[in-house]
């Protein structure tokens, strides 16, 4: 009898050991979406522009096909799109500027040139507010911006800058692209996530105006635009882009909510269809690597799930145990006492209630 209590002691403490090290394992997963998806700076514009409003912001990233892209005639004239929408929703359209903040960017290849080296680099054009989307840290120097009235500023890459200048403390030191002459704006430095990393395949590289990109090739076109806009009911950004956004037949990815629990989950969902491209859409780097954390989250949230079911299920059952124990001893203990105590507070009002008639009768 004593060996066999001990087997079931040890089955017991095995058991109960399981399901620590599955709650264990739960939670580290969940930990380990949570550090996951606030690793990429680029997917939380909208919670930096909303700062302490009151009004709900959505992050939009629109993805144009190779074959159709975007000019800034297009984008001027979705601008003013957009704010006859946000006066239809009851907005204020006199402060629109700080109703929707948004950027685009092209991609492509340039030749660099210095009197100390040379090579081809990758460049990004941009436009809009392109770096409060996507805050790289500054090395030296200051970012690009929309109101710059010369566009004739660079941002290189270390890589580009060592080999250019031997150095990364450059700004107004000049250099040629695609042999025009332009100044160095600033260094800066690229995303080191392990997604980025793996996502950014380019090399050494460069930022410059996308009005000054599209003088050096013609054939220049946007292929990402990135809108943060208010939002005074669930969707409305997204339904705005999608009405009146000239994205053709390019895909909008919809940032603010890719990381929720319901976003991962669709992520899920969509396991052997998720890989599928028929839209013709390049993606760019921060988009791949964000699509990467999604997949890791994705993975890490349904381990997490799936650990959880062992410990939650056992807790169900000592939770019906428990209940029927205490039906039990509601029944066999609890009830009886109870209508005992009832029975005896009635017994001893009767025999208040007798012996204050009788007093009274006696007096």
């Amino acid at each position: 009898m004593k060996r066999r209590g001990s087997k079931k002691n040890q089955k017991k403490i095995r058991f109960i050991s399981l399901n620590l090290i599955l709650v264990v394992l739960a939670l580290a997963c969940f930990s380990a979406v949570a550090v996951l998806t606030r690793l990429l700076p680029a997917q939380q514009a909208a919670q930096r522009w909303q700062g302490d409003s009151e009004t709900d912001f959505g992050q939009l990233s629109c993805y144009i096909p190779i074959d159709a892209k975007l000019s800034l005639d297009q984008i001027y004239q979705w601008r003013s799109d957009m704010q006859t929408k946000f006066h239809e929703a009851a907005l204020d359209v006199d402060n629109e500027e700080q109703l929707y903040e948004d950027a685009w960017s092209a991609t492509g290849k340039v030749d660099v040139s210095t009197a100390l080296g040379s090579g081809e680099a990758a460049v990004i054009a941009v436009g809009g507010q392109f770096f409060n989307f996507h805050p790289l840290r500054l090395l030296s120097g200051s970012y690009l911006n929309e109101g710059d009235l010369m566009k004739d500023r660079v941002l290189l890459d270390p890589e580009l800058a060592w080999l250019l200048f031997g150095g990364t403390d450059l700004q107004g030191m000049e250099l040629r692209v695609n042999g025009y002459p332009f100044l160095v704006g600033g260094v800066i430095e690229r995303e080191d996530d392990f997604a980025s990393r793996r996502a950014y395949t380019s090399g050494m590289g460069l930022y410059m105006s996308y009005d000054a990109f599209s003088q050096l090739d013609e054939t220049a076109g946007i292929s990402c635009y990135e809108l943060v806009a208010a939002e005074p009911v669930d969707g409305f950004a997204k339904a705005m882009v999608e009405d009146k956004f000239p994205l053709g037949q390019g895909e909008v990815v919809d940032n603010s909510g890719r990381f929720s629990f319901s976003g991962l989950m669709k992520v899920i969902g969509g396991f052997g269809t998720r890989s599928m491209q028929s839209l013709g859409v390049l993606y760019p780097y921060w988009e791949n690597a964000a699509r990467m954390i999604e997949d890791w989250s994705a993975l890490l949230l349904l381990l997490g799930l799936l650990a959880c079911l062992c410990p939650v299920l056992t807790a169900l059952m000592l939770l019906v145990r428990l209940l029927r124990r205490g039906k039990e001893k509601l029944g066999e203990e609890v009830l009886p006492r109870l209508k005992d105590n009832a029975q005896e507070a009635v017994r001893v009002r009767q025999r208040r209630h007798w012996e204050k008639k009788h007093g009274q009768h006696e007096k």
